[in-house]
């Protein structure tokens, strides 16, 4: 089994960077946990509209901008996967659902992972049981004082 990783990394031209990386982490890890799994290997990378756009049509045949697309490498209970985030779709949706950019960017963190944990989202049933889980989730992450996740210029 690979020894638990998540790593943070943001496409060349992109002014971003996660804030508080190691409570970020902490917090993946935690939920995780919550459901009864392993961290494997988690990758997150952060990129524009059109570099998702891109993924999206290469490996998804998809013609439409999406904030999130994960692929998934879950070997048994241990969680592993590679995240995708347009940080682009990230800002439009804090601004369409009267979110921060920290909460909105936290709840597509942890979307991604609770796909990885066997959530899905297409049909309305699932849709509702994973915006639960999100919401369970971001009350773990905001019992702190202030958001763990941020942007932070690099």
């Amino acid at each position: 089994m690979p020894s638990p990783v998540i790593i943070f990394q943001s496409e060349e031209d992109l002014d971003f960077a996660v804030g508080e990386e190691k409570k970020v982490k902490d917090w993946i890890k935690k939920i995780i946990r919550k459901e009864g799994k392993t961290c494997g290997q988690i990758f997150y990378f952060f990129c524009t509209d059109e570099h998702l756009l891109n993924i999206n049509k290469e490996f998804l045949n998809h013609k439409t901008y999406t904030d999130i697309i994960t692929f998934d490498y879950v070997e048994g209970k241990a969680i592993s996967g590679e995240i995708f985030i347009s940080i682009d779709r990230v800002k439009e949706n804090a601004k369409k659902y009267k979110q921060s950019f920290p909460h909105e960017l936290a709840r597509i963190m942890i979307h991604g992972v609770l796909h990885l944990c066997g959530y899905g989202d297409k049909k309305p049933a699932d849709k509702k049981l994973m915006s639960q889980k999100e919401d369970e989730a971001l009350l773990h992450l905001t019992k702190s004082r202030k958001p763990a996740v941020k942007a932070k210029r690099s």
